[in-house]
């Protein structure tokens, strides 16, 4: 069996996830294909997942490929998990992984329908709130979750969700969003807030693409994710698969078999999977260093960690497996960062990495403090090292 080392999965990440020097994507757009999407449940993370790959990259860059061009989509996919894919990745996306969530969303508001006494027939109450949304929405018009609430009275309606002490009533209108950009329905549009802070208002997905939504079987639609997967992250194991996937073994098995995908030793002992016609050992790169922000789809990418986080998974990574922002140097997480009461970025050491390393890294610190003139990014989910290191 072919043997891939940690040091050739490092050098596969540096070019392939466009972060060492001379790799670097050339628009937001590439950044986002070559990562396959960016995450974008913090809105920040997919300013700064672009700038940390795009050279000369601008806020207006970003804006223009996502509310002008609208080349650039936010939707909701694996693991419940809001994204921003290349337009031509969506149905892929929609068929292999967002329909599972929209499923499940739509199965867990109509039991909390019938549950609460809002109607006795769940079903039939989100048929009739999805088709109410969708026409509001249908003729072109965005809105506000507030208001579409003012517009739609069905969605002031309020259900019981949780149970014991973690129960809470909400207006079923955020819910009833959730469930139907998972399933293609609707679409975050234009933002109404600055380019760090989410204020969406939501269209109709036919209106805001100018044309139906074309979405594959779901089989396809698993293995389309599984091959652009194998071809930014690869190697990996079938639990990293199917954890980003969000899915199935069994999907993931299928999927895997269907792309004739390889068997490869990966250092340490466990085994992972190439595409066929990827098998070449990649060459080794220069060493290079990246400062990257929460939830930045590098470290976000594997579930199966070690080759590139080492010991430092309880200072990055949140409980719940949330990535804070990160510093890279040579392919390995070596600390942290944040920005001070000044928004000056501060890098937080997890190891001593020599005087030419720490250079390059401050270096680009300091261009990242530059850039954000000023501008305090708030991590959603901030890593326990960010919480509690003091800056140095």
């Amino acid at each position: 069996m072919q043997l891939v080392t940690n040091e050739e999965r490092r050098a596969r990440l540096a070019r392939r996830q466009a972060l060492a020097p001379g790799h670097g994507a050339a628009s937001v757009e590439a950044a986002a294909e070559r990562m396959l999407c960016l995450h974008a449940t913090d809105p920040s993370t997919i300013a700064l997942s672009a700038w940390a790959r795009v050279e000369g990259f601008t806020i207006a860059e970003l804006e223009r490929a996502m509310y002008d061009d609208r080349t650039l989509i936010k939707h909701m996919a694996m693991r419940r998990t809001l994204f921003v894919f290349p337009r031509d990745a969506l149905g892929v996306a929609q068929a292999g992984a967002s329909a599972r969530v929209a499923g499940q969303e739509r199965g867990r508001l109509v039991r909390e329908i019938e549950r609460s006494g809002v109607a006795a027939d769940g079903e039939a109450w989100f048929e009739e709130a999805a088709a109410a949304v969708v026409a509001d929405l249908g003729v072109g018009h965005e809105r506000t979750s507030t208001e579409l609430k003012g517009d739609l009275p069905i969605l002031q309606s309020k259900v019981q969700s949780g149970s014991g002490k973690w129960a809470t009533e909400m207006v079923v209108a955020p819910r009833m969003l959730t469930a139907l950009q998972a399933a293609g329905a609707v679409v975050r549009g234009h933002n109404n807030g600055s380019w760090n802070a989410p204020r969406p208002r939501w269209s109709a997905m036919t209106a805001w693409l100018g044309e139906p939504l074309e979405v594959p079987s779901f089989e396809d639609g698993v293995a389309g994710l599984v091959e652009r997967w194998l071809r930014v992250f690869g190697p990996g194991t079938t639990t990293d698969i199917k954890w980003w996937l969000g899915g199935t073994v069994a999907a993931t098995k299928q999927a895997l078999s269907r792309l004739e995908a390889v068997e490869v030793g990966l250092e340490g002992g466990s085994t992972g999977w190439l595409l066929p016609d990827d098998l070449e050992p990649e060459p080794a790169v220069e060493p290079w260093g990246a400062v990257l922000p929460g939830l930045d789809p590098t470290p976000m990418g594997w579930k199966e960690r070690d080759w590139y986080l080492g010991d430092y998974k309880p200072q990055i990574f949140d409980s719940v497996g949330n990535a804070g922002p990160t510093i890279w140097w040579d392919g390995r997480i070596v600390g942290g960062w944040r920005q001070d009461a000044d928004a000056t970025v501060d890098l937080l050491w997890l190891e001593d990495v020599g005087s030419d390393a720490r250079a390059v890294l401050e270096a680009q610190a300091a261009r990242l403090t530059e850039w954000l003139d000023g501008v305090k990014v708030l991590p959603r989910f901030p890593s326990p090292l960010s919480k509690t290191a003091a800056p140095r």
